[in-house]
């Protein structure tokens, strides 16, 4: 019923695409059994044997031997089973092949739509495996439709969604456009794999440092905190134990190639890389960057903290609608209270009649000991 050309071609998928000739030949033996109860309107008790060895199939059908014969199709009396062997008795099964003659072109077609389906599920499997090893990581993909505000992506032929909640605003997308992505989960689902992919998370920037500064991708180099409001600003703190590396510069590169490089990927969105250190004044001082902190005063049972910068400075230190002091907030994890100089001019400010611009930010909350935490896009909005 199947010719030798058929068997060759399953040792050649075996070969190309590394799936096992044994899976296709269970799928089939299933599916012939369906199509021949289909094919013959029987119900009797069958299987389906592929020989690969003699390149053809072997359709056996099961009785068992009773006394009183109530399913032909399942039932065969001891005096009928034992004109084929006078050895059977009550109980045994009896094992008789069918040949159909008509069967061939059926089990020809079974066999093709059985082989295309099996391939496209082994084939997903395989590439579901191989990307579930890159969640947290960056990949690169193919924007292959577009619905609404959902931007369907190709990964290793299984398609993943870019919400609009995981596109910076500055993001613009066309059908057949390579783009990065961060693969944020992958989940199996009643349909097939679930990937979620982003371009919003902290992870994003993070893992685009990895690749485009070799002392990171060499722990020469350490990001040690990451925070991010996508298309606006990202700070980075960054640290080396080796006092001959410049942790900053590396990342900034030659000319400032290697952050440009970064910039040029998000679309122009401000990236201000500082120091890590261990002095909770001189980090929360820095973080404010690209303001100078004059003074930083320090609540270490409440984590809350006092910055004081000049008062040319406010506006640079707090941010377009704050949003300075709150990244600042969330990368040192200290609620960051912004100050003016001329503030400590005064005594009592609530007696001048006059209101201060100031601005108090709170980190969100994270545990204190999860270094991944920091790359948490889900730490919530801040104060």
């Amino acid at each position: 019923m199947i010719k030798k050309d058929f068997f060759a071609a399953l040792d050649e998928l075996e070969r190309e695409k590394r799936i096992k000739k044994s899976v296709f030949i269970e799928a089939l033996e299933t599916a012939l059994v369906i199509a021949y109860k289909k094919h013959t309107g029987t119900s009797k008790a069958i299987t389906v044997k592929l020989v690969p060895e003699r390149n053809t199939i072997k359709i056996i059908a099961f009785q068992t031997v009773v006394e009183q014969v109530e399913d032909k199709d399942t039932q065969i009396s001891l005096e009928d089973a034992r004109l084929i062997d006078r050895k059977y008795k009550i109980g045994d099964i009896v094992k008789e092949e069918i040949s159909p003659s008509d069967f061939g072109r059926i089990a020809a077609q079974t066999a093709k739509q059985v082989i295309m389906q099996k391939l496209r599920e082994v084939e997903g499997e395989l590439a579901y495996s191989e990307l579930s090893q890159k969640e947290d990581e960056l990949v690169t993909c193919v924007v292959r439709r577009l619905e609404g505000k959902n931007v369907y992506v190709e990964i290793n032929k299984l398609e993943a969604v870019l919400m609009p909640q995981d596109q910076a605003p500055n993001d613009k997308f066309a059908v057949g456009d390579k783009i990065k992505v961060y693969v944020k989960k992958i989940k199996t689902g009643p349909k097939g794999p679930q990937i979620i992919v982003s371009r919003t998370v902290s992870g994003f920037v993070k893992r685009l440092f990895e690749i485009e500064v070799p002392e990171i991708a060499a722990g020469l180099v350490t990001i040690k905190s990451i925070v991010r409001e996508a298309g606006y600003r990202t700070k980075m703190a960054v640290y080396s134990e080796d006092k001959d590396i410049d942790a900053v510069g590396a990342c900034v590169g030659n000319r400032g190639m290697r952050v440009n490089a970064i910039v040029s990927e998000l679309g122009g969105e401000k990236i201000d890389i500082i120091h890590w250190c261990p002095d909770i004044l001189e980090f929360i001082a820095r973080a404010l960057s690209p303001a100078k902190v004059v003074m930083v005063q320090v609540n270490d049972e409440e984590k809350t903290a006092k910055a004081v910068v000049m008062d040319e400075m406010l506006s640079l230190a707090i941010g377009k609608d704050g949003q300075n002091a709150r990244l600042a907030a969330r990368l040192t994890g200290w609620k960051i209270d912004v100050k003016p100089y001329s503030s400590l001019m005064k005594e009592d400010s609530d007696e001048s009649g006059e209101e201060e611009e100031t601005v108090a930010a709170e980190p969100a909350a994270m545990p204190a000991d999860a270094e991944t935490d920091l790359f948490d896009e889900d730490l919530g909005e801040l104060e």
